[in-house]
């Protein structure tokens, strides 16, 4: 395993993140149990959930993946070999099962404790805020358009506040964003110069068929010190190339989930094609050569892998392990040129 420092700290955490949105849904609690020993086991120490998850996240199932990490961490005494990211929900229609106070100094101290319990611990070693309050463009909308009548109020400061409270109590370590905009990395930058907790990590979206990050985010990473946490490296399984050809696998998420298409328009697929053309060249399997071209960038503390099943999980994590050559690299980047995210 490799292992990277995050950015302001002195934790460090394996470059492979165990992501674990499937757990209470797709896949058993027993399930998700074996896949943290056999994580753990290769090298992996970094785990990502939310109390949002199981995606699609419904009132039914609300919170299981936390549950389930929980004994986990309850039957094998591990929480210590474990550096723990977990997120509030932001809000809207979506989450409304959930809570509807958004960031309130009282929503998060709320969505903390909570996750403390069924978590069974006393700290969350990376606490982050899962996508903004205000109207912005994440969730695979490609560009911003502005909404003069957006209710939002103006409120980095007072999230920022309340989180170093929490800080203070022990409760959290560290602090990040997610499906943020350079903007609003920024101003959080800026606020945590105001005695603040400074936000450590952006999880967003990150993959060959999504290199939106590129264009500013990833400058503010490498010249502010925020660490990407990659997540759907492999667009929700499309990069594995079990799709193609009109496939729909039984028991596949966007067989189970057809509304889950943001990487399986016209144009990702041709990019797909192209990607599994140039993988079958170089003798590598697709979603290797997709991890790796993640693992190998510079603003990326974290790539996010997750699988329904343990010969999945096996793949994902040996990525680690592939370099790429610049041949390859240079046949990824003849392929962006000509189909440039194809998936927003």
């Amino acid at each position: 395993m490799k292992y990277s420092k995050i950015p302001h700290t002195d934790i460090e955490v394996s470059k492979i993140c165990l992501g674990t949105m499937t757990w209470g849904n797709q896949n058993t609690e027993a399930e998700g149990h074996e896949q943290m020993d056999y994580a753990l086991d290769q090298g992996v120490n970094f785990f990502d959930t939310a109390e949002l998850y199981p995606v699609p996240a419904t009132a039914e199932t609300y919170a299981e993946t936390e549950r389930i990490i929980g004994t986990w961490f309850k039957k094998t005494g591990n929480r210590d070999k474990v550096v723990l990211a977990s997120k509030i929900a932001g809000p809207g229609d979506y989450t409304a099962h959930i809570r509807t106070n958004g960031f309130k100094p009282e929503a998060i101290k709320d969505a903390v404790e909570k996750s403390l319990q069924r978590l069974q611990t006393d700290y969350i070693d990376l606490y982050q805020l899962h996508w903004p309050e205000r109207n912005a463009n994440f969730f695979g909308v490609r560009d911003y358009t502005h909404n003069p009548n957006d209710p939002w109020e103006y409120n980095f400061h007072e999230s920022l506040e309340t989180l170093g409270g929490l800080i203070k109590e022990g409760k959290i370590r560290q602090v990040g964003i997610s499906n943020e905009t350079s903007w609003g990395a920024m101003r959080y930058l800026e606020e945590s110069k105001k005695g603040l907790p400074r936000m450590v990590t952006i999880q967003n979206a990150y993959s060959l068929l999504c290199r939106s990050f590129e264009t500013s985010l990833a400058e503010v990473s490498m010249r502010e010190g925020i660490g990407l946490l990659a997540y759907s490296p492999l667009g929700f399984g499309v990069l594995s190339g079990k799709y193609l050809g009109g496939k729909t696998p039984e028991g596949s998420r966007l067989t189970l989930f057809p509304r889950f298409a943001r990487y399986s328009g016209k144009e990702a697929t041709e990019a797909t094609q192209k990607y599994f053309e140039l993988a079958q060249k170089h003798n590598l399997s697709l979603p290797q050569m997709a991890l790796a071209y993640i693992n190998q960038q510079p603003f990326v503390t974290g790539n996010i892998i997750g699988a329904t099943n343990m010969e999945q999980l096996k793949e994902n994590i040996a990525s680690i392990d592939v370099e790429l050559s610049q041949e390859v690299l240079d046949g990824i980047n003849e392929i962006h040129s000509s189909i440039p995210n194809p998936a927003p």
